[in-house]
């Protein structure tokens, strides 16, 4: 398929479905201006890499592949300080490719820093994709009312990956834990390493528990279902039930996945809040564009 070719067959239709250029402008702001808060809050204990010996470093495989540098002091800060920059440059909208492409490449080399010395999240992979596509796309702005075949296959990637997310997570329980995983004290042992007041109570009831567990992996499994969402209304629907479902977690057992939220927000029809901002914007500069009287 060229360029110029429109897709044809229903796979190419749903992949490369017209996504407002609005949505995209409003998406990178939150996803560019989200990296500050986790390089210097959510994942803060990266930095702290700086300073254990470089013996310990265990690179990844896209590190060994790359040939990525050792993370010394230098290397680090420079890493930390250039990425935060160069996400707040992006957020501006100004040479959406080439600091879009910046900021994907060097929150990559962030996270091989942040997991190579043994701990690796699953997290991350949903936002890293968004970072990858979203130079892809271009200039979008505010205010724009084109829609963008480019922009549609972007957010489909995303969508794709935050429904493997769970998918896979889910093939993990069964494949490491077997069908025992339901039945078993995975929440149990949560709830008493981590919990809260609004869970300690469910050590009372470990049926409830068990429940939880075979729904949690039933929702997984059923994953792919939200690929089927199309309309606005669908679409909120699905990323509040998403947020409400991580909320939930945070408040039992204090276990947040901040990098996957920021990545479900790209679900939402960001769209309207633009035309919402264009129809405030407009009387005002009605008001401000009359003549004095």
């Amino acid at each position: 398929m060229t360029a110029t070719t429109p897709p044809t067959g229903a796979l190419g239709r749903w992949f490369f479905r017209p996504v407002p250029l609005a949505r995209i402008a409003v998406f990178r702001v939150i996803a560019y201006l989200f990296i500050p808060i986790d390089v210097f809050l959510t994942t803060a204990w990266v930095r702290a890499h700086a300073s254990v010996p470089v013996e310990w470093y265990q690179p990844l495989l896209v590190g060994r592949l790359l040939h990525l540098p050792t993370p010394t002091q230098t290397v680090v800060v420079v890493v930390q300080w250039a990425l935060v920059l160069a996400a707040l440059a992006a957020a501006t909208g100004r040479a959406p490719r080439i600091l879009g492409a910046a900021v994907f490449l060097l929150y990559g080399e962030w996270m091989v820093i942040a997991m190579s010395y043994g701990k690796v999240d699953h997290d991350r992979i949903a936002f890293l994709v968004a970072l990858a596509v979203l130079p892809t796309i271009g200039r979008a702005r505010l205010r724009d009312r084109r829609s963008s075949e480019a922009a549609g296959w972007a957010m489909a990637a995303v969508l794709i990956t935050v429904m493997l997310t769970y998918f896979l997570a889910a093939w993990a329980k069964i494949r490491f834990g077997g069908w025992d995983w339901p039945t078993g004290s995975t929440l149990t042992r949560a709830v008493l390493r981590r919990g809260t007041p609004l869970s300690d109570w469910t050590l009372e009831l470990p049926w409830l528990l068990s429940t939880a567990q075979w729904a949690m992996l039933a929702l997984e499994f059923l994953a792919p279902l939200m690929l089927l969402v199309r309309s606005d209304r669908a679409r909120i629907g699905l990323v509040l039930f998403l947020l409400g479902f991580h909320v939930m977690v945070f408040a039992g057992v204090t276990i947040i996945f901040l990098p996957h939220c920021v990545a479900i927000l790209s679900i939402l029809p960001w769209e309207r809040l633009a035309a919402r901002l264009r129809r405030t914007d407009a009387p005002a500069a009605t008001v401000a564009g009359s003549p004095a009287r």
